[in-house]
């Protein structure tokens, strides 16, 4: 959970962009070009702390134990979740005091801090300390030593078998984050600052509560062609988000907001936790989780890049 906290603090806060930043130009704005500048720097910092701890995680669990995926999967989910809630009773709290939404923010972004703390203490100190991870970690250790004298699978023979997963992340994520933030945020109509908020809390619920949904094995899709078909399928939500905030009542925004998240983690944990077409040792299995979070980072950069798309042809919003 401690591990996308901080990135998911940083997306919850648009308003208070907003309102620093209320023509969406930093030399025009009342913030000014250089702490403009200055956020920009930081946001990119996060994104680069979180690819290197994701990275790191789901290696070292393909590694060590792959049943882990889907509870560290579900607890990426849950950062969403804690990320809203907080944002939402921060908000809430200094709603009617004097420069109410700076102080909500601070506050907000200090409770952060605090968990994520807490999550880099926890997993340095107490984690190694835990036997099953001692254990594992061990046997690793030992199958590595063996492996040593096997030839390993080239890292793109690897990229090859596991195109479908590869493929599946990519478009996932970069359909995904088309829409969301930024999407809800600037293009769902005149609405008061709860909304978006709002918006944003359904997504990050119904993409926590999916993640596990693969504990019913009767609901686990393993085919890597269904998963494909379902990925390619969610292109139809872009034209369906366009006429639902040009044309549409609120609820049907929150209903499609709520499935973007429900697919968004179902098709995450699917992919993630699905069945390789062959057995790997540690070191391939790492290396393997390693591709795949580079394959998701990738989609999200992508799909950052095409929600810009939303602007063309809109002053500010449908």
């Amino acid at each position: 959970m401690g591990q996308l906290l901080a990135w998911n603090t940083i997306l919850t806060i648009e308003d208070y962009y907003y309102e620093i930043f209320p023509v969406d130009l930093a030399s025009k704005g009342k913030g000014g070009l250089i702490p403009f500048v200055l956020l920009c720097s930081v946001v990119a910092g996060f994104g680069v702390a979180n690819a290197l701890v994701e990275g790191a995680m789901i290696g070292e669990l393909s590694n060590i134990c792959p049943d882990l995926i889907q509870p560290f999967a579900a607890g990426l989910g849950i950062a969403g979740v804690t990320t809203s809630v907080l944002r939402l009773l921060t908000k809430a709290v200094f709603q009617n005091s004097p420069d109410g939404l700076r102080k909500g923010a601070l506050v907000f972004l200090a409770i952060s801090f605090i968990v994520e703390l807490m999550s880099v203490v926890i997993y340095g100190c107490l984690f190694p300390k835990l036997s099953v991870v001692k254990n594992y970690r061990a046997s690793v250790s030992n199958e590595t030593a063996e492996e040593s004298r096997v030839p390993h699978v080239d890292k793109l023979e690897l990229a090859q078998d596991n195109i479908d997963k590869v493929i599946s992340l990519f478009a996932t994520y970069a359909l995904t984050l088309s829409i969301f933030p930024g999407f809800l945020y600037e293009n769902t109509g005149k609405h008061t600052s709860w909304y978006p908020l709002l918006l944003i809390t359904c997504f990050n619920v119904c993409d926590a509560l999916s993640r596990y949904i693969v504990l019913i094995n009767r609901l686990k899709m393993e085919s890597g062609k269904w998963i494909i078909v379902c990925v390619v399928s969610r292109v139809l939500l872009v034209p369906a988000f366009y006429f639902t905030a040009k044309y549409s009542g609120q609820g049907w925004m929150i209903f499609l907001t709520s499935f973007l998240g429900i697919s968004n983690g179902y098709l995450t944990v699917c992919t993630l936790t699905g069945t390789s077409k062959r057995t790997y040792n540690a070191s391939e299995a790492n290396a393997l989780g390693n591709m795949l979070v580079g394959s998701m980072l990738s989609g999200i950069f992508a799909g950052i890049c095409l929600s810009w798309l939303w602007l063309i042809g809109s002053k500010i919003s449908f």
